[in-house]
């Protein structure tokens, strides 16, 4: 029996959060999840010092989770409400949606915090890295560990009765070791002194990272727990026309990390191309040397002279080097490549999204799908 609303008559909708009513729904949320992460400690008269620490964790919290554009956050409920039955939608249901939207957004930010620290970078979202903040510098690492952490919490406290409950903290835990293994990738492009190992930027390489650091957390667990609350599991157990839960979470996933991928591929357009005032920082994936599709793309066209210079000049952090950079990805048609990329896998997505087999609201895929779709952040 098929708890999932059926693909028939798919209009493709308007991205994930766009709802503002819905945003502010899901702020609303906040401020209880902060007060159930900074109680630690509260009851214990004895220990009257860890005020101090509450304190600090609730700055740390709304410093670093609230403010990005939260897309990940509200896939959630958006997910759900697509997915479950009328029974299911209830406002419980929904607020615990929410819940498990936050606890995506603490993972974001644990990820940005550490990957700030590692790449050096000073900007985000418009303001200083966290770690570049005033009287923070490397505490931020203590800091990340607090946002992971804080996950857990929220999870026992809300959800420890559930019956999905044991597979929502298997999903964070997995999602926390790929994307995980994503950064390690990303890291060892590199050597100890920071010059990129360009031998090894192949797209087979590149698809690692992406798959890893940014698919998985990004596209799959925001439907993936939404799956699980309205119960289709990764099991066996037949949901429509001999379709197994299993089957449905590899289609979901199939398509999902698919999208993700090709995310990543845009934001490493965007840190070359896009427009700081949007972005909110400035790109850095030159200077550090990132293995990128731009980079990838680069070193399978360039020839003579320009490999010689990819060699010399990438993974400099000196403004004239990244501008030469700059330059011989222009020179190499790699903007226009980029859009024709984009326009091509746009279109395979959107019809992988409609090959789907019945069991799974094919909307579910096309929010996130306008979310990509000639993105400009």
């Amino acid at each position: 029996r098929s708890r999932a609303n059926p693909a028939v008559g798919i209009v493709e909708p308007s991205s994930v959060g766009s709802d503002k009513v819905e945003k502010r729904e899901f702020m609303a949320v906040f401020p209880d999840l902060v007060r159930d992460l900074t109680e630690i400690g509260s009851s214990s008269k004895a220990d009257p010092g860890i005020a101090s620490a509450q304190k600090w964790y609730a700055k740390v919290l709304q410093y670093n989770v609230v403010g990005g554009k939260m897309t990940r956050g509200l896939a959630v409920p958006a997910s759900f409400k697509l997915l479950a039955t009328k029974e299911q939608n209830t406002p419980e249901n929904i607020k615990k949606a929410y819940i498990l939207g936050w606890c995506i957004e603490l993972l974001q930010s644990f990820f940005l915090v550490a990957d700030d620290i590692i790449d050096g970078s000073k900007m985000r979202r418009g303001k200083p890295a966290w770690y570049c903040a005033e009287n923070v510098g490397l505490s931020a690492i203590n800091d990340a560990l607090l946002l992971e952490n804080g996950i857990y919490k929220l999870l026992k406290k809300h959800f420890k009765d559930e019956p999905y409950y044991v597979d929502i903290l298997e999903l964070f835990h997995e999602t926390t070791l790929k994307t995980t293994i994503g950064q390690c990738l990303d890291t060892k492009s590199s050597g100890p002194d920071g010059r990129p190992h360009l031998e090894k930027f192949t797209i087979s390489h590149y698809n690692a990272i992406s798959k890893h650091k940014t698919a998985y957390y990004s596209f799959y667990l925001p439907v993936a727990l939404a799956m699980n609350m309205v119960g289709i599991k990764n099991t066996n157990n037949i949901r429509v026309a001999e379709i197994t839960d299993a089957e449905l979470h590899r289609q979901a996933k199939t398509i999902l990390i698919e999208m993700g991928q090709f995310y990543q591929v845009q934001d490493d357009y965007l840190d070359c191309f896009g427009d700081l005032s949007v972005m909110g920082k400035s790109g850095t994936d030159i200077a550090e040397g990132k293995c990128t599709w731009l980079a990838v793309v680069a070193l399978q066209r360039a020839t003579g002279k320009q490999l010689e210079l990819m060699k010399e000049y990438y993974g400099r952090s000196d403004p004239e080097s990244v501008a030469k950079i700059v330059n011989l990805y222009k020179d190499l048609g790699l903007p226009a490549t980029y859009r024709n990329y984009e326009k091509s896998t746009v279109n395979t997505i959107r019809m992988h999204i409609h090959q789907i087999s019945r069991g799974l609201n094919h909307n579910v895929f096309f929010n996130f799908l306008n979310i990509i779709n000639k993105r400009s952040q």
